[in-house]
């Protein structure tokens, strides 16, 4: 059998974790507000809806392709590109392929931040990998102008941060949701894990806290873990009406 991801890739150690996929949606939740497609997103009105559940379909997509062997991971992927399409075709316009590319260069570069802010450094081989799954994604994707190894990809990752973000209505209204749906405590919570994993520039548009009171937390989660009483401090943190799916994503 012929695995997306082969056994044992650092892309399966990431994305087997409960705890790294929340940080990377914590990260992109962050730069989805202020990048300017964002009314894509708005378009279909289930992201401001549920913001939560839109998390959780977008996870279980990235999840099956990961985990997959190749022939189901090429189908999730067309069906991802099925359903781009479907928009498109309800809102007569195309999405252009600068905005696709933001996503995998989110899924890319929030990969590699969160497990290296939850576990350790990665190497170059390493952050290549990841590179390479989400690249195979686009290229199925038949997204133009991706770049052809991690370190274009970096450029062009820089480019991107500077040429497509804005902020809007949308990124107003978009944090108004969240705190609608997380309440107020995880509301908070969720802007200290951006103030701590996001690039700069999205730091700065959405005037998050320059010293993130994380960075005081994280060595007590970090110790937990170790001993497995993390997911009790985590249960503790998170909506009981997501629980059983967060706890879903450990891959044991």
């Amino acid at each position: 059998m012929t695995w997306f991801v082969k056994e044992g890739s650092i892309v399966r150690e990431i994305w087997g974790k409960a705890d790294t996929i929340l940080f990377i949606f914590a990260g992109a939740s962050a730069e989805f507000a202020v990048n300017k497609s964002v009314d894509w997103l708005y378009f279909t009105g289930k992201l401001p809806a549920d913001p939560l559940g839109r998390l959780f379909s977008t996870v279980a997509y990235a999840r099956k392709i990961v985990f997959s062997e190749q022939e189901a991971a090429m189908k999730a992927i067309d069906q991802i590109t099925a359903i781009h399409q479907e928009v498109e075709n309800r809102r007569g316009a195309k999405i252009p392929d600068w905005a696709y590319r933001d996503v995998l260069f989110m899924l890319i570069d929030y990969s590699i931040r969160s497990y290296e802010l939850l576990e350790k450094k990665l190497t170059k081989h390493e952050k290549a990998e990841v590179f390479e799954t989400f690249y195979q994604v686009g290229a199925r994707m038949r997204i133009a102008g991706l770049p052809e190894n991690f370190v274009e990809w970096e450029e062009m990752r820089r480019q991107h941060l500077n040429n497509n973000l804005a902020e809007s209505a949308f990124s107003i209204d978009l944090y108004k949701q969240y705190q609608k749906h997380l309440g107020l405590a995880r509301y908070l919570l969720l802007k200290e894990v951006q103030a701590e994993i996001v690039p700069g520039k999205v730091h700065q548009m959405l005037s998050l806290r320059k010293v993130s009171a994380l960075t005081a937390i994280l060595p007590a989660y970090k110790f937990l873990r170790v001993f497995g009483m993390h997911h009790t401090m985590r249960n503790v943190i998170l909506p009981e009406k997501y629980k059983a799916e967060i706890a879903a994503l450990d891959i044991r």
